[in-house]
């Protein structure tokens, strides 16, 4: 990547997606509109990112002369592909609208002409991109910093407006920081106006979010220019929303769902009117190849459905808007780099997981919940990095196939018991990065030994048993059957030979009272009694 402003260009992405990224929490807390769409920080560093990945891709390219049309045909793409969100689609077609203009200009230096007219065709494309701009939002603030660019250019000298020959590379980059640091100012400005343009952002006390991340993307590119690590420029953290106002659960719809359509003659605007049939919040950019798709639903894979027989569907996101709101809680009170999912039947155990910080996918009865309620599970944790606790040998496959789709850093670990998914999750720690949590309960689970006691189901074959008889199982092994009592005692005997702690999860119908059953493990072992209410099992074991 030897063209100065191909290597400036990378530079000033790398700052502005640092930037964007160290804050996007901040981001996340002012969403309100339109929607409990509380990712928009998330989403808008995702797109960033998509777009840095690229850049290092061509950079990569050794001894091939990068043409800057196909440079910015490329980064427009990688953004589109790394959309999501409102937000996120909103910012690619931002990305698209400046790139486009700069691939008619080949040979120009990057002027404040230049930069003026691209981002008015950013501006553009981010108003056509969207079916009922609505102002107040990210979309005003792209058209404020287009204008004050083309107020800054009449103020300039002819010398400063198209960059003549001669200059250092150090002075165009302090013209063009210059031009910039006016047009983030406007920008600032046009957001703090939000506020007073949207009643419902009004109602949380907050700026919009979008219009937020906007800004900040624009204060990192001026510290790229500049060479300095982090802007200058004063951009006053914001306060989070009330999520008191009623407009935060505004939406009909439960998930928020995105994915990639590639395919041969793709109309875009035609699918719309199915999509609004099952959601809103429906967005599709691109071209006729490749389609960015966003909708709000309640059935996901309807959404899906409408581009079947029409291309390929990829790069899956679905998440749970209504958990990002309570992750959101949790994460506000502690900053976390991984979360934990767990697939978990019975309200007691719901309680004991999500009282050690879990997001919870409901496996009902029969512990099969579907690829996409794992998925929606995924990204509704508030973290980059995710660990799964499939709890159940029947969820592996589906867990792991979710954790493909997604693009967060997501382990499914080999969990396939509710017992052994609860004495593993007290070693999570949120700090750590997915890769070292998988680790940490790695270790726990090869050390953890599971049992239950459950009422047999039909009459054993080999005559063991009767229907209704008590069996207990240790490590998936039958070792006693019989009366309740002696089975359970039996059965923890088997499991605490060598253990120091055994943990026992109560089921809804289980036939003796919790105090009695901790007296049964040996006095040389201690014992930690729930209530889990899981059908199916009367008792859940596990010894460590």
């Amino acid at each position: 990547m030897s063209d100065p402003s191909v290597v400036r260009f990378r530079r000033v992405v790398a700052t502005a997606y640092s930037y964007l990224d160290a804050r996007r929490d901040e981001v996340n807390d002012l969403n309100v509109y339109p929607v409990a769409d509380g990712d928009t920080g998330d989403n808008m560093a995702r797109t960033m990112y998509a777009v840095l990945v690229e850049l290092d891709r061509i950079a990569e390219q050794e001894g091939e002369e990068v043409d800057r049309n196909e440079l910015v045909h490329a980064v427009a793409r990688a953004a589109l592909m790394g959309a999501r969100g409102n937000s996120g689609v909103i910012l690619s077609q931002i990305v698209r609208g400046a790139a486009e203009y700069l691939a008619t200009r080949p040979g120009d230096l990057i002027s404040p002409v230049l930069l003026s007219s691209a981002l008015s065709s950013a501006a553009d494309a981010a108003y056509e991109s969207v079916r009922d701009p609505t102002e107040g939002t990210m979309l005003t603030v792209i058209r404020a910093m287009s204008n004050s660019a083309s107020m800054h250019l009449a103020r300039l000298p002819d010398a400063n407006r198209i960059l003549p020959a001669g200059l250092t590379q150090e002075q165009q980059d302090e013209i063009l920081a210059g031009a910039l640091e006016v047009i983030t100012e406007a920008g600032r400005q046009a957001v703090l106006r939000t506020t007073g343009q949207l009643d419902v952002l009004a109602a949380a006390g907050v700026v919009d979010a979008g219009a937020h991340g906007l800004v900040l993307i624009m204060a990192g590119m001026v510290a790229g220019l500049r060479g300095q690590e982090t802007p200058d420029i004063e951009i006053p953290e914001q306060a989070p929303a009330r999520i008191s106002a009623p407009e935060h659960v505004d939406s009909r719809f439960r998930y928020c769902v995105n994915f990639i359509v590639e395919g041969e003659a793709l109309d875009g605007p035609g699918f719309e009117a199915s999509l609004r049939e099952i959601g809103d919040s429906v967005l599709i950019v691109g071209d006729r190849r490749t389609l960015r798709v966003h909708v709000h639903t309640d059935e996901p894979p309807l959404a899906r459905a409408v581009f079947e027989g029409h291309g390929e569907v990829s790069q899956v996101d679905e998440a749970d808007m209504r958990a990002q709101i309570a992750e959101r809680e949790r994460r506000l009170a502690e900053g976390a780099r991984c979360g934990v999912v767990a697939v978990v039947s019975g309200e007691g155990l719901r309680a004991l997981y999500e009282g050690m910080g879990a997001t919870v996918v409901d496996g009902g009865p029969t512990m099969n919940p579907s690829t996409d309620e794992l998925l929606a599970g995924i990204h509704s944790v508030g973290a980059e990095g995710v660990v799964v606790l499939p709890n159940s040998p029947n969820v592996v496959l589906a867990a792991e196939h979710a954790a493909r789709l997604s693009d967060r850093d997501a382990r499914v670990l080999d969990c396939t018991s509710q017992q052994a998914g609860l004495v593993a999750i007290v070693e999570l720690d949120h700090g750590a990065d997915a890769a070292e949590n998988e680790d940490r309960l790695g270790e726990v689970l090869a050390d953890v030994r599971t049992g239950a006691v459950a009422p047999a189901a039909r009459d054993d074959a080999e005559g063991r048993f009767v229907r209704g008889d008590a069996v207990g199982f240790v490590d998936g092994e039958v070792i006693a059957w019989g009366g309740a009592g002696t089975t359970l005692a039996a059965t923890i005997e088997a499991l605490t030979a060598a253990a120091e702690i055994i943990t026992i999860v109560e089921g809804e119908s289980a036939p003796i009272a919790l105090d009695d059953v901790t007296a049964l493990a040996p006095d040389s072992v201690e014992a930690e009694a729930h209530r889990g209410g899981q059908p199916h099992y009367w008792w859940l074991l596990a010894a460590q």
